[in-house]
């Protein structure tokens, strides 16, 4: 055991932190300021802040009884950190740690690897026997403040300091490099986990407000609604065949008559934001997670309707949405009979028809959440009969692969999905002799492979690229629903849309009538 104050612990902290656990934060700082020595003084004058202000936070928990509980999970949590920020250059926002929060173990699986599992021993594990086995010199109380406080002012003295001396360049960087000082660990996930944490504990709090009361089936409706709405996962609108993209990728769907609307954007890019946002009726400049937790969504407008609604789940969980409906999770052989290394979308469709017929006298809506193009583990996403493009990336370690064999493993997701889709067709079709039947598929957000070296997705929205937020999205319609015009609503499908319109068309399917419903943001009968 060796022996060393409080003090020079956080110093030594401090700066194994700014070292060796922010390469993607200088990566990015080096492509703003390149390696030349008119930036070098500023480069280092940054890595010395940082640092400082390190210090600073650790400083300000430092005590006999604190300091070692709030170190080792740091050095932990931030070689974690470090290896996502590293491989996939994401960002640690409060978003990503919603999204942590309610990933599950299934998709935890997915994300360990060797490399993974060597940042964690290097960066997380070692620097954590180091500081429990140091033996902390504390002095006496008074002394020890007196002391903590001198720490404290040289600290902001440094800091203050070279943000004088750098004005001109600081003022630049805090006004138009706001992307970099994303990836500073642990500082972002520090205040992410804060901001998460204190609006999670805010939002279960609030009571739920009904929504949609006056929600009514018109009297004079004689035919009944049959809708199945797809959420689709990470599927990008420039991957689907039917909007121009070169690879058969939609090869079934081409064959039916659907509609494909090629300018879809998503309101988040993580599931845990954009399927809570598309079910509500807020759009998503107005949309935040406490008006998602504390108001009821187009699930409960359509049961106050009397519809009958029905979500079945080969995803993580509905995020919340479907709390107050029947819900059915599908990610187990216990419940989907079509599983091999993981259970299958097309498996959701197993019992529907029985669904169906058990309740003769209502308009129903189904919701399938898929597993679609869940990554970075594209591979486990399809059954090998659909591996048509070759080679493919066969680990979650993405950064390994070749741009060819990620785009190929992706692509053959697609692929499935337009089997999974079809499939739904295909059941609807069995059903419209005696249904008005409609399929509604739109994916919760997109994915970067790979460009400009960002991989998956999760970028704050102002950052976001358009490969993580322009999503595919389907309408098909069964052949007897005379009202709406087929030919008109193909008019409309270069129009920009988005998860705004969800809420409204949904309703209009369903022909629903309420006051929350927009009739200028339902797809379907708007300028008609």
């Amino acid at each position: 055991m060796y022996k060393l104050s409080s003090t020079k612990l956080i110093i030594i902290a401090s700066a194994m932190l700014v070292i060796f656990y922010n390469f993607a934060f200088f990566r990015n700082i080096f492509n703003i300021y390149p390696a030349s020595p008119a930036n070098y003084a500023f480069i280092a004058s940054i890595a010395c802040v940082l640092g400082c202000f390190v210090a600073l936070l650790l400083a300000l928990v430092d005590s006999r009884h604190t300091t070692k509980p709030v170190l080792i999970p740091i050095f932990l949590i931030s070689s974690v950190a470090s290896y996502f920020m590293d491989s996939y250059n994401i960002i640690i926002d409060s978003t990503m740690i919603q999204n942590a929060a309610l990933t599950d173990i299934g998709e935890v699986t997915d994300l360990l690897n060797f490399k993974l599992a060597l940042y964690f021993l290097l960066l997380g594990v070692l620097p954590s026997v180091f500081i429990y086995k140091a033996k902390l010199l504390y002095a006496p109380l008074k002394s020890g403040i007196i002391t903590k406080l001198k720490f404290i002012v040289i600290l902001l003295v440094i800091i203050t300091s070279q943000l004088f001396i750098f004005s001109k360049s600081y003022a630049s960087f805090f006004r138009e490099h706001k992307q970099a000082r994303y990836y500073t660990n642990p500082v972002t996930y520090l205040y992410a986990v804060e901001k998460y944490i204190k609006g999670s504990l805010a939002a279960r709090n609030m009571p739920i407000e009904s929504i949609g009361l006056d929600a009514r089936i018109p009297v004079k409706d004689f035919h009944r609604e049959l809708t199945i709405l797809v959420i689709g996962e990470t599927a990008r609108a420039d991957r689907f065949s039917l909007n121009g993209y070169e690879r058969k990728t939609n090869p079934l769907l081409e064959k039916e008559d659907v509609i494909s609307f090629t300018n879809m954007h998503s309101c988040g890019t993580s599931t845990a934001v954009s399927v809570p946002c598309m079910f509500s009726m807020y759009n998503k400049d107005d949309y935040d997670d406490e008006k998602g937790y504390s108001n009821e969504n187009l699930l409960d407008v359509l049961k106050h309707a009397g519809v009958n609604v029905l979500w079945r789940d080969n995803n993580s969980d509905s995020k919340g949405v479907a709390l107050r409906v029947q819900y059915e999770d599908y990610k187990s052989p216990q419940s989907n009979t079509q599983c091999d290394i993981e259970c299958r979308d097309v498996g959701m469709l197993d019992g529907l028809q029985e669904y169906i017929d058990a309740h003769p006298q209502d308009d129903i809506l189904i919701v399938l959440h898929q597993m679609g193009n869940h990554g970075p583990a594209y591979y486990k996403r399809y059954p090998k009969t659909f591996e048509r493009f070759t080679p493919v990336c066969e680990t979650s370690q993405l950064e390994q692969c070749s741009e060819e064999q990620i785009n190929n493993a992706y692509d053959n997701v697609i692929l499935y999905t337009d089997y999974f889709l079809s499939e739904v067709i295909g059941l609807l079709k069995q059903n419209s002799s005696t249904f008005e039947t409609a399929m509604f598929y739109v994916s919760d957000h997109g994915e970067s492979l790979g460009e400009k070296g960002v991989y998956l997705h999760g970028l704050p929205g102002f950052l976001a690229p358009e490969e993580q937020t322009h999503v595919a999205s389907i309408l098909w319609f069964g052949d007897n629903y005379d009202e709406i015009d087929t030919e008109s609503v193909r008019l409309k499908t270069d129009r920009d849309y988005s998860h705004d319109n969800i809420f409204h068309t949904v309703l209009g399917l369903m022909e629903v009538n309420t006051e929350l419903y927009n009739r200028d943001l339902d797809i379907i009968y708007s300028d008609m």
